[in-house]
């Protein structure tokens, strides 16, 4: 039996509230019962990106404003996790052109970290993050957020894996290791989803608790893996998404090697909160 989507966030047409000081402040939404659709967060994590930040999340700006036109109903959280370059100063800029924009500064470094800090004050009822890069075409958003808000689904993963995926640009290196880790995921962990590691994820805030306490607690990469991993272990409704996926290896900060034996050794502490 399909599981029916819970009752959307309430919302007021309008604005959004500012919350607390400084750069940990936040943006709530003013509720009122005029309108009820559920509400979004998009996190981008960043590290010194101020040569491409303001052009990507400017795409993305518009690309928001066309498809969710009613006001109130979302956020660009940037998650900038311990730039030393100009690229918090420019994501506040660009709040300050629109309110949509939320610059939010981590104490450390991890994607893990920033994605965790921003979901954990959102005030949206759907949260998830995608890449910088946008590799992820943005029209998959769109099927995100219905399969959630519509659908009933509790989490959406996009996956390069699929045979209906189409990956343009990735290096024969970067696709060994890709479909290694994720063979390595399914005989060891016994997890069933194609793709791990794909930087476009969404998921029901209400969900997101659980899944922490499940094991979703890493500050870097393999962040991404666990909130798939839990959720598939609590038995969460999951939906599999095929992306279109264009890879920017010109900007990949990724070091294989290094990240792997990180990634061997995360997936040996999860493996202990696996349910019996």
């Amino acid at each position: 039996m399909q599981k029916k989507a819970k009752g959307p966030f309430q919302q007021k047409a309008g604005k959004w509230k500012r919350v607390g000081q400084g750069k940990i402040a936040f943006f709530a939404v003013q509720k009122n019962t005029a309108m009820q659709v559920p509400t979004f967060d998009v996190t981008i994590p960043v590290l010194n990106e101020e040569a491409t930040l303001e052009r990507q999340v400017s795409v993305l700006y518009h690309f928001l404003k066309k498809h969710f036109p009613a006001a109130g109903q979302w956020r660009i959280v940037i998650a900038d996790n311990g730039s030393t370059d100009h690229t918090f100063e420019i994501a506040g800029k660009l709040a300050e052109q629109h309110p949509e924009v939320q610059p939010l500064r981590m104490p450390g470094r991890g994607v893990g970290l920033a994605l965790k800090t921003s979901w954990s004050q959102s005030p949206a009822d759907i949260v998830g993050y995608m890449d910088l890069d946008l590799a992820t075409e943005l029209p998959h958003f769109i099927e995100a957020y219905d399969a959630i808000a519509r659908q009933g689904y509790d989490l959406v993963y996009g996956t390069r894996l699929h045979p209906a995926s189409t990956v343009i640009g990735r290096s024969l290196k970067r696709e060994i290791s890709s479909r290694g880790f994720n063979f390595l995921l399914k005989n060891y962990l016994g997890v069933k989803f194609s793709d791990g590691m794909c930087g476009f994820k969404w998921l029901k805030r209400e969900v997101y608790p659980k899944l922490q306490d499940a094991g979703a607690v890493s500050d870097g990469w393999f962040f991404s893996t666990e909130l798939l991993t839990t959720a598939e272990w609590l038995g969460l409704k999951i939906f599999e998404l095929p992306v279109k996926w264009t890879d920017d290896t010109s900007s990949s900060r990724v070091k294989i090697l290094p990240l792997a034996k990180q990634y061997l050794l995360a997936m040996r502490t999860l493996k202990t909160k696996k349910p019996q």
